[in-house]
């Protein structure tokens, strides 16, 4: 699709993040030009084997990447700015961040191998710049992470109220409460477009403030024995803070264990935030603190299979075990789709004896994102003449969209990843849809979803696989016995044996079906034996395994 956006028009364009929960990417253009705001990952997918996490295909962006003028990130979330470093390659414009987003992105790019490439531009909290055509400011707000911001664009055409991920605590621990004042300035001014999270647009109330769970953590975590240990998010430094409080205030020092708690840990110290905090034990020196004197922080809250908690409860984690009695607090909620690897988990350490405390059994977590009298408040502020829900899947946007009418809100559009909606004075507008989708970061490649080498490895994930080599001499025979190897579907049973000869046996009955003239014909043999060896696997044993064969002719 071709498109130019006009200067009295701004064309919005969500790539990631809109018809799901992760993987935001936002593009926005006006008077011929591009910008984007955050560039996330998500969850990578159990039916892929071998994926970590996906981030939203560019492919729309990146063939306009002339006129793109630059990339805001909201707030270090990796579901907003996990994917910087994987696709500013294919960008390559000028990023900006608050000063803790751009400590944690610069790191990322450290890793990388690029940051020496990429333009990074610190802006102060609630700071302002241009990215012409642009007009670009940002407000003060609450989440479960330091500095997020709302996104101000004042364009030709009107101004677009980008929310981020927000909430209004009136006590967030760390960082500054919401400016309400500015986002008062901005309703008055008048608003075009709200973009809004919609992750708690059908919850009731309100989502809760981090300064109540620090309240009541400090009365639960005085009742526990033994060993005491959180898995929260390693970006909530709000909940380090506290955990870390409560620690003190119980006679217990507290552990890090998870690489990715030292990093954010760490930029938060740089950038002014935890410094008022002791610092925090190595894993080995917490091991080797009494039980009752030691409070851990893990990684790992959502099952991620690499992370600290994970690696515990499987037992298999270099420096860390727990025993019977010890208390392991879930301190987070949980993510869409991850319900099966945190049940596993859980199960996992309830087998062996450990206390498991979910926000099930007491109150040990509040969202970071707005229920609903929360975004009626946000619209009370802003009143923007037209209402898009972001950030959440269909039936949270749904939600947003009545709760916006309710409010309202004279225009409501919702739409989904690659639709193309015009923010015009007259109304919104679908104008149609460009590419989207999933990259998969398949070891250091990025790869589509649909890419036929992830499909055939799922295939094998649930088939096993079938490789046969088998030898022909001059005259077309089979010298000796064909060598079947299967894993995943062949063992050391004496009823493997037993299959392995009855699958060799259905290859060389296939193999005799063909014309010895014919077996001159290299492709027209692999592709009988091939088949025959699958319908065999089929037969005998219900699955249908990759199979390669191997077929090898003598000279002499």
């Amino acid at each position: 699709m071709s498109l130019v956006p006009g200067s009295d028009e701004v064309l919005f364009v969500p790539l990631g993040g809109t018809g799901e929960i992760g993987m935001n990417l936002n593009v926005y253009g006006h008077a011929g030009k591009w910008m984007i705001i955050d560039c996330g990952v998500t969850f990578g997918d159990p039916a892929l084997p071998g994926v970590d996490v996906m981030m939203a295909d560019p492919t729309f962006i990146e063939e306009r990447r002339k006129d793109l003028v630059g990339m805001l990130i909201t707030h270090a979330h990796e579901d907003h700015v996990g994917a910087v470093a994987h696709l500013w390659p294919r960008l390559k414009c000028p990023v900006y961040a608050t000063a803790f987003t751009a400590k944690i992105l610069r790191r990322k790019l450290e890793e990388a191998g690029i940051a020496g490439q990429v333009p990074v531009h610190e802006v102060p909290v609630g700071g302002s710049f241009s990215l012409d055509p642009f007009e670009v400011s940002l407000i003060t707000t609450t989440h479960s992470i330091p500095e997020p911001s709302c996104v101000v664009l004042k364009t030709g055409a009107g101004t677009i109220f980008h929310t981020g991920d927000w909430k209004l605590d009136p006590n967030p621990v760390i960082g500054e409460t919401t400016d309400v004042d500015a986002l008062k300035a901005v309703g008055d001014s008048g608003v075009l477009a709200m973009i809004g999270d919609s992750t708690n647009a059908p919850v009731d109330g309100h989502s809760g403030s981090e300064g109540d769970v620090r309240d009541s953590l400090m009365d639960f975590v005085g009742t526990l024995d033994n060993r005491v240990v959180f898995a929260c998010f390693a970006s909530n430094v709000a909940r380090v803070q506290t955990l870390a409080e409560v620690a003190h205030a119980h006679g217990r020092a507290v552990g890090l264990v998870g690489r990715s708690l030292w990093t954010m840990t760490e930029a938060a110290r740089a950038t002014g935030y935890l410094r008022d905090l002791p610092p925090f034990l190595r894993e080995e020196e917490a091991m080797q603190m009494p039980r009752d004197k030691v409070l851990l922080i893990c990684t790992g809250s959502q099952g991620e299979p690499r992370a600290a908690l994970p690696r515990i409860a499987r037992g298999d984690h270099q420096n860390v075990t727990f025993e019977s009695g010890d208390n392991v607090v879930f301190s987070s909620r949980i993510i869409p789709g991850n319900e099966r690897p945190i049940g596993q988990l859980q199960s996992m350490l309830t087998t062996q004896g450990v206390n498991v405390i979910t926000e099930r059994d007491h109150f040990v977590h509040v969202s970071g994102h707005p229920a609903r009298e929360e975004l009626k408040q946000m619209y009370g502020w802003i009143r923007p003449q037209i209402a898009v829900p972001v950030h959440g899947e269909a039936p949270h946007l749904e939600a947003h969209a009545d709760l916006a009418r309710e409010c309202g809100v004279a225009h409501t559009s919702v739409i989904y990843n690659g639709d193309v909606l015009r923010l015009h004075p007259d109304g919104p507008e679908i104008w149609g849809q460009v590419q989207s989708g999933r990259l998969a970061l398949d070891g250091t490649d990025l790869i589509r979803i649909n890419d036929p080498s992830l499909r055939e490895r799922s295939h094998m994930l649930w088939n096993g696989s079938a490789v046969m080599t088998i030898v022909l001499d001059r005259k077309n025979r089979a010298v000796g016995e064909p060598q079947l190897s299967a894993p995943g579907l062949l063992g050391d049973s004496d009823d493997d044996y037993d299959l392995m000869d009855d699958v060799i046996d259905d290859a060389l009955d296939a193999l005799g079906e063909i014309n010895i003239k014919q077996r001159n014909n290299d492709d027209a043999v692999i592709e009988r034996l091939r088949r025959a060896i699958r319908k065999s696997f089929r037969t005998r044993r219900g699955k249908s395994p990759t199979t390669d064969v191997h077929l090898v002719r003598l000279d002499g």
